[in-house]
């Protein structure tokens, strides 16, 4: 078993952003473990499948088992699996808020308390967690507080972390992105979600993968929350 290239684990990853940033690990010759609630068994021998609930704690069991029966180690972390439903907070109901906290904080629990576990054993280690620009820059055209109640606390944490754990070889930071055009936004809703962001056009899946390999790449950077956005997070653009 080699234990030179670098494995990354990747949460929410049959599909959008997960599925591309599985790819562009791959690209760099890296093994993944991928999970995801329903993802299909992988062709390549250097990608592993789990599936399972992400806010479930033996998903996380059972990532972190296979990793290490398959790979050996652990040195990339990245925190994909969110869900995201826009309504007024008053419309939320008791489910709604279940799942919120499920899948964007316990996930979040579950699977970075195991990567600490093992990447502190190793001397190294980097989480990174993609949250939303929504909780430094929210917008009435998008209500979505449970977004920024779950997101905002994975942001603070990012930061919590990265500083509880800045002498142990662990980095750890976060992706906040604007609207980025993955199956969950319909075609014929581009153009108004374009306009929401100051650039003028949503983002591109890969436009985050980027952000992620840069942060994963960044030895000097921990506890930073980075925004890809398009001019979110900055503030308002008047037309």
């Amino acid at each position: 078993m080699s234990t030179e290239r670098k494995v990354a684990i990747v949460t929410g990853a049959s599909q959008g952003i997960g599925a591309g940033i599985v790819q562009a690990f791959r690209d760099r010759n890296c093994r993944v473990v991928a999970t995801s609630r329903a993802i299909k068994p992988a062709t390549d021998a250097d990608i592993v499948t789990v599936a399972g609930d992400v806010g479930a704690a033996n998903t996380a069991e059972n990532v972190f088992k296979a990793a290490l029966e398959r790979f050996g180690r652990v040195d990339t972390l990245v925190n994909n699996a969110g869900i995201f439903m826009a309504k007024p907070f008053t419309a939320y109901t008791q489910d709604d808020y279940a799942s919120y906290i499920s899948t964007n904080v316990t996930g979040f629990f579950n699977m970075t308390r195991r990567a600490l576990e093992l990447m502190s054993k190793q001397g190294h280690g980097h989480v990174v967690t993609i949250t939303t620009s929504l909780v430094d820059q929210p917008m009435s055209s998008v209500p979505a507080a449970l977004a920024s109640l779950t997101k905002g606390a994975l942001n603070a944490a990012t930061r919590a972390l990265a500083i509880e754990y800045a002498r142990t070889g662990i980095r750890v930071n976060a992706v906040s992105p604007g609207i980025i055009k993955t199956p969950m936004h319909p075609a014929e809703a581009h153009q108004a979600l374009a306009a929401l962001h100051p650039i003028g056009r949503m983002g591109e899946i890969s436009d985050i993968v980027d952000a992620v390999l840069y942060l994963d790449g960044a030895g000097f950077v921990t506890g930073e929350v980075l925004h890809v956005d398009g001019g979110q997070a900055a503030g308002h653009h008047t037309p």
